[in-house]
């Protein structure tokens, strides 16, 4: 065999090629995307992330399975009014939330202070207690049995212990994934959970919206359990400090918690630009399915459809935002996508208010309502409040997890949810008054856009503290 010089690889061929066009950058860039790719799917075969990745999946498509699956149930077969309809969905929005305002403190506390494994197993096994009384409560109204007497107040009580449940487990995927994961590792890890966690709930809503609400409750039962079982697979995570006393004294606990963490100006106006979007939201989410029932006369599967289109906007919104930013945290462009996100829900409520009505008795299914002139301007309207939603919120919840140090990260998420979770209870309880006073539900939303501006003067003072940091 002739030695002399050997013709390069074809690969070794395009990727000089590629660095003498686009430059080290391109070349660095393109093998940093390899790796994240490798990373993750790395860490999906890995005990050290798999057990919480799924436990945390299964958790969050239950929350959603069982909540949809009730609200949906009783809006379409139990009441036949638009005012207890909006009042049933706002009193089941607000229970959820409330244990976020009262626990979330203590939930921090515990997750920065105790074995985050050994707790996750704890909250597992309750889950399972939840979803039997939650599931008997489905049957129940299934069969028409006790449904108001017993049936209501059951998957009331189940949905309650449900916020209860992910009150605790909120702040500890969080917190664990550093003590689990190499420093390399931890961004893919959070990204996983963050995509798993959007999937889940995009299959939850999804699934309330069509399968029998009979299924539904076996289904959220089965679900608390394979949960149960994928949480005793995650390894122990211990406290990396010095454990300190709890403090049980909630109004006290989340005082505390709330000054230590807003000492920040930035962390400050970020978690309260988030908190007057998520009263937003809160509201949107409230009317959605007596609106389409009431004005929209469109079927359980059409108000299944609005959650998911709103969910994908949400995700849609978060991954332009990031190219937009280029990786970069910064509020420069959350005060004009809130805006944005007002004007979508002008143009939602205009639509509502020219909607036809369908023949009396008669809902709307998802092909019938596809086919109505008005749909694909509503359906545009409503994927505009979602994507630039989702424009406005991600760089802020960036800001909660970047200018803090790591070990304070848990009680920043927990801190963020005591202030969200009481802008959103106070949100359900505008939407019950209005409801209770008599205002239509259609005419409920501009209080929606009304909100926006607040949400958009926070993002531009928060704005205003970056660039004079930066």
């Amino acid at each position: 065999m002739r030695r002399g010089k050997s013709r390069p690889k074809p690969l070794a061929a395009a990727r000089d090629f590629a660095r003498d066009l686009f430059g080290k950058e391109w070349v660095r860039a393109h093998k940093s995307n390899r790796d994240d790719m490798t990373t993750s799917t790395h860490l999906l075969r890995s005990r050290r992330f798999l057990p919480l990745f799924v436990t945390q999946l299964l958790g969050a498509f239950n929350d959603n399975l069982f909540k949809n699956a009730m609200v949906l149930f009783v809006v379409y077969s139990v009441y036949d009014s638009e005012a207890a309809e909006g009042k049933f969905s706002a009193l089941a929005s607000g229970l959820f939330i409330l244990p976020f305002f009262l626990l979330s403190s203590l939930s921090g506390q515990l997750a920065d202070m105790r074995d985050k494994a050994r707790i996750i197993r704890i909250i597992k096994a309750c889950e399972i207690g939840i979803m039997l009384i939650g599931g008997a409560g489905l049957m129940l109204a299934w069969r028409h049995i006790a449904v108001e007497a017993a049936a209501i107040p059951l998957m009331l009580v189940a949905l309650l212990a449900m916020g209860v449940h992910s009150t605790f487990f909120g702040p500890i995927k969080y917190a664990i994934l550093p003590q689990h994961l190499r420093e390399n590792e931890v961004l893919a890890g959070t990204g996983l959970v963050e995509a798993g966690t959007y999937l889940a709930i995009l299959a939850g809503t999804i699934l309330a919206g069509w399968i029998p609400v009979q299924w539904a409750a076996g289904g959220v039962v089965i679900t608390a359990l394979a949960g149960y079982v994928t949480a005793r697979k995650v390894p122990p995570a211990p406290p990396q400090h010095t454990i300190e006393p709890l403090d049980f004294h909630i109004i006290r606990a989340s005082y505390t918690l709330i000054r230590r963490t807003m000492e920040d100006r930035r962390v400050f106006l970020a978690i309260m630009a988030i908190s007057v979007f998520w009263a937003i939201g809160t509201v949107l989410f409230i009317q959605f399915p007596p609106l389409a029932k009431n004005v929209l006369s469109a079927s359980k599967e059409v108000a299944s459809l609005f959650l998911v289109i709103f969910s994908v906007g949400v995700a849609a919104g978060s991954m332009a935002i990031n190219a937009a930013l280029r990786g970069k945290v910064s509020a420069r462009w959350s005060p004009l996508a809130v805006l944005a996100m007002g004007a979508c829900v002008v143009c939602f409520e205009q639509v509502c208010e020219h909607w036809g009505p369908a023949a009396p008795g008669q809902l709307l299914n998802v092909p019938q309502f596809l086919g109505h002139p008005l749909a694909l301007a509503l359906l545009a309207s409503l994927g505009g409040i979602a994507v630039a939603g989702g424009m406005f919120v991600v760089p802020l919840y960036a800001f909660l997890t970047t200018f803090v140090d790591r070990s304070q990260t848990a009680r920043t998420i927990a801190a963020n949810n005591v202030v969200n979770s009481g802008a959103m209870v106070l949100g359900a309880g505008i939407a019950i008054t209005l409801s209770g006073i008599g205002v239509a539900i259609v005419h409920q939303l501009l209080l929606s856009a009304a909100m926006c501006v607040v949400s958009a003067y926070l993002a531009l003072l928060l704005y205003r503290a970056e660039c004079r940091v930066g």
